[in-house]
Parts: C-alpha cells; sequence; structure tokens
C-alpha cells in the first residue's frame, strides 16, 4: 500500500499545482482576466466573463483539492469537466499534438485526474488524515462520468461559437 500512496502523493503534487497555476494565469497572467474574457469570448462561451472567472476559479479550487487531497474524487471530477470543455471549444479540429493545437494536453491531463480517482489520494493526503479512503472503479467512473456531464451541460447552456460577440455583426 506504501506504493500507492506515494503515487498518489506524486501524482497530486504534480497535477494540482499546475491546475492552479493555470487558473491563477486566467486571473493574473500577461492579459489578466479581461484577456481571458475575451478569449472565452472568441471561443463562444456566453456570457465570457462569467465562464472566464468560471474557469479560473474552478481551476485553482481543483488544484488545491488535488494537491492537499482532499474531497475525492470531486476536484478529479472538476478537472475532467474543465479539459472536456477545452477539448470541445479550443482543441477541436486541431489533430493530436498540442503544439499544433491539438487535444493531447487536455487528454492527459483529464486521464490523469481519473487515474487519481481510481488511485485515491492516499494516506499522505487531508484525505487520509480524515480516514477517508476513497479508490477504485467507483470514483473513477464517478469522476469521468460527473466531468464528461458537467461539461455537456455546460457547452449546451452556453457555447455559442457562431453568435458574433456582444451582439455585432463582425
Amino acid at each position: 500500500m506504501k506504493g500507492q500512496d506515494a503515487a498518489a502523493l506524486a501524482l497530486r503534487a504534480t497535477l494540482g499545482p499546475m491546475l492552479f497555476a493555470h487558473g491563477w494565469n486566467k486571473v493574473a497572467g500577461p492579459g489578466g482576466l479581461k484577456g481571458t474574457t475575451g478569449w472565452f469570448e472568441a471561443l463562444g462561451l456566453r456570457p465570457a466573463g462569467v465562464h472566464a472567472r468560471m474557469a479560473a476559479g474552478t481551476e485553482m479550487a481543483a488544484g488545491a483539492g488535488i494537491a492537499l487531497g482532499l474531497a475525492g474524487p470531486l476536484p478529479a471530477a472538476a478537472t475532467v469537466g474543465l479539459m472536456a470543455v477545452a477539448a470541445r471549444t479550443d482543441h477541436r479540429g486541431k489533430g493530436f499534438f498540442v503544439f499544433k493545437g491539438g487535444w493531447e494536453y487536455v487528454g492527459v491531463v483529464g486521464g490523469a485526474a481519473v487515474a487519481l480517482a481510481a488511485l485515491g489520494n492516499g494516506r499522505y493526503s487531508v484525505d487520509g488524515l480524515l480516514g477517508r479512503r476513497r479508490s477504485g472503479a467507483g470514483p473513477a467512473l464517478f469522476a469521468a462520468g460527473l466531468g464528461v456531464v458537467s461539461a455537456a451541460a455546460l457547452l449546451a447552456a452556453c457555447y455559442r461559437p457562431d453568435e458574433k460577440p456582444n451582439g455585432t455583426d463582425e
């Protein structure tokens, strides 16, 4: 069991901070929240400002939850949802490789989140300290399913790539 705990810790220490940094960059990076809002508007997510804030907040919360090993498998489900929305809106039709804009990165991050849900947060986590030891196929299916269903609902309600931003005729 110690090997699984160490593997979970390594995966959490890699995935969690990376997700948090991506969310933080949407708020405080070079373009800030204004730049992220413009990007989301161009992608067709309406209202873009709401989605920019939601994506940033969800990435930071999921990243912190994964890094700390807290509330598994919910942060993994959030990660799957984020990556599914990104795959559909920004990476679709661009092939596999991320250097060409493809879905390679979001696929690996989503898969790693599902793998972490299956592995569980391990004993070196907040969940471990609290005696919560969720692992196996159930948490993995929960994370994958909730993430995909949430992404599909968000996209059905808010993804309008054919609408012009702000009602313009551009």
